[in-house]
C-alpha cells in the first residue's frame, strides 16, 4: 500500500486551516498518546500566548506555545501544522525552540546530572542478609 503525500496546495490550505492542539503534540513527539496530550492539556501544561486552552484548540503556524513536560520546559514556536506522526526528524520541522529556553533546559539537565553524580546503583539483586536488612526497614514505620 502506497503512502500518500500532500501536495504543495494540500500543504499550504491545512497550514491555514489549523490542527487540534492535542493532535498537533503528539504529532510533533512532545506526547506518546494523543490521550496523554490532552490530558496535560486539561491539566495546564500548555499554554498558547501564556492563556490555558482546550485540547480541541486549534494550532496555527506562528502561534507560540509553552510545554512543560515532567521538569522540562519548552518555548516554541509552530513552524508547520500536522496530525499526522512521523519520524522525529519530521517532528522537528514543525517547530523552533527558542535559545533561552533550549539553554535553559540543558542547563537543568546538566544541573539534575550533578545532583545525582554520587548515587551508585546496586550492582546486582540483594542477596538474602540484605533483603532482611530492606525488610526490616520497612517495619520501622509500623511500630
Amino acid at each position: 500500500m502506497k503512502r500518500e503525500t500532500l501536495s504543495s496546495a494540500e500543504a499550504a490550505g491545512s497550514a491555514t486551516a489549523g490542527v487540534r492542539l492535542d493532535s498537533w503534540l503528539w504529532a510533533a513527539r512532545f506526547f506518546k498518546t494523543r490521550s496523554l496530550a490532552k490530558q496535560a492539556i486539561t491539566a495546564g501544561r500548555i499554554e498558547i500566548d501564556g492563556a490555558m486552552c482546550k485540547p480541541s484548540r486549534v494550532v496555527h503556524v506562528g502561534d507560540p506555545l509553552r510545554v512543560t513536560r515532567s521538569e522540562e520546559h519548552f518555548e516554541i514556536e509552530v513552524l508547520a501544522v500536522s496530525d499526522r506522526r512521523g519520524s522525529p526528524a519530521v517532528a522537528q520541522e514543525l517547530y523552533r525552540e527558542s535559545e533561552t529556553s533550549r539553554a535553559a533546559r540543558e542547563a537543568r539537565a546538566a544541573q539534575r546530572r550533578v545532583e545525582r553524580a554520587g548515587f551508585r546503583p546496586p550492582a546486582g539483586k540483594p542477596d538474602k542478609r540484605a533483603r532482611r536488612l530492606l525488610r526490616a526497614l520497612g517495619d520501622i514505620d509500623a511500630g
